[in-house]
C-alpha cells in the first residue's frame, strides 16, 4: 500500500519500485566454473545474424524473383494495350511508361472534345 507522500506512477509503480532489467545471456567458460557474461545483441545486430543465414537468403531470393516475374508480366500487359507502329516493336520498361503517359493523355484529351 502507499503511504501519502509516495504518489503512484501513472504506469502502475511507486517511485521506490524499479522495473526488472532484461538480464544478459550467461554462458560458462570451458575451464571456468565463473560464469562468462555476454552482452545481449541489439535490434540491428540480431537482424543482421538473421540475414546472414542461407535460409533467409534463400527465401529472399525467391521471393525476389516472384517480384520480378510479376514486375514483368505487368508490363507485358500494360505494352499489349499500347498502340505503336511496329505493333510487335520491343520497348523498354521506361519506354512502354513514357507511351502509357502520352496515351492517357490523348484519350483524356479525345474525352473532353
Amino acid at each position: 500500500m502507499l503511504s501519502p507522500d509516495q504518489p503512484e506512477l501513472p504506469w502502475g509503480h511507486t517511485d521506490t519500485e524499479t522495473p526488472q532489467e532484461p538480464q544478459e545471456p550467461v554462458e560458462r567458460g570451458p575451464a571456468s566454473a565463473e560464469p562468462v557474461r555476454v552482452p545481449a545483441l541489439s535490434r540491428e545486430e540480431k537482424r543482421r545474424r538473421r540475414r546472414a543465414t542461407a535460409k533467409y537468403r534463400s527465401a529472399h531470393a525467391t521471393r525476389e524473383r516472384v517480384r520480378v516475374v510479376a514486375f514483368n508480366v505487368a508490363f507485358a500487359e500494360l505494352r499489349k494495350l499500347l498502340p505503336t507502329i511496329p505493333p510487335d516493336k520491343k520497348l523498354s520498361k521506361i519506354e512502354i511508361l513514357r507511351l502509357a503517359i502520352c496515351y492517357i493523355s490523348y484519350l483524356h484529351h479525345v474525352l473532353d472534345v
